[in-house]
C-alpha cells in the first residue's frame, strides 16, 4: 500500500491494518522459532551422527588389536606345541635307541 492511500484510511482501517501485520509478525515469529528448533535438531543429529562414526572408527581399532593380539597368541601356542612336538619326537628317538642297545645286548 502507498503512503498516499495509507493516508485515506480511517483511525479503524488503520487499526485493523496494525493488528493484521501484528498477527502476521506473530506467525512469522512463530514459524522462526520452529524453523530454528529445526535447525538446532538436525544440528543436534548431525553431532550425534559424527560422534557414532567417530565411536566406531574407535571400536574398529580395538578390534583390530584385539585380531592381532588373537593372531599373535595362537602363532605362540601353535610354536611351543610345535616344539613339545619336536622335543617329544627326540625323546622317542633316544628311547627307541636305547631299547634297541638294550635289546641288542641281550
Amino acid at each position: 500500500m502507498t503512503e498516499k492511500e495509507l493516508r485515506k484510511l480511517g483511525r479503524a482501517e488503520l487499526l485493523e491494518l496494525l493488528l493484521e501485520q501484528a498477527r502476521e509478525f506473530e506467525a512469522l515469529e512463530q514459524r522462526l522459532n520452529a524453523a530454528e528448533a529445526a535447525l538446532q535438531s538436525q544440528q543436534l543429529q548431525l553431532e550425534t551422527c559424527g560422534s557414532i562414526a567417530e565411536a566406531s572408527l574407535k571400536l574398529n581399532g580395538v578390534f583390530e588389536a584385539a585380531q592381532k593380539a588373537a593372531e599373535q597368541y595362537q602363532q605362540n601356542v601353535e610354536r611351543l606345541c610345535q616344539e613339545k612336538i619336536s622335543a617329544a619326537e627326540s625323546q622317542a628317538q633316544e628311547i627307541l635307541a636305547y631299547a634297541k642297545k638294550a635289546a641288542n645286548q641281550q
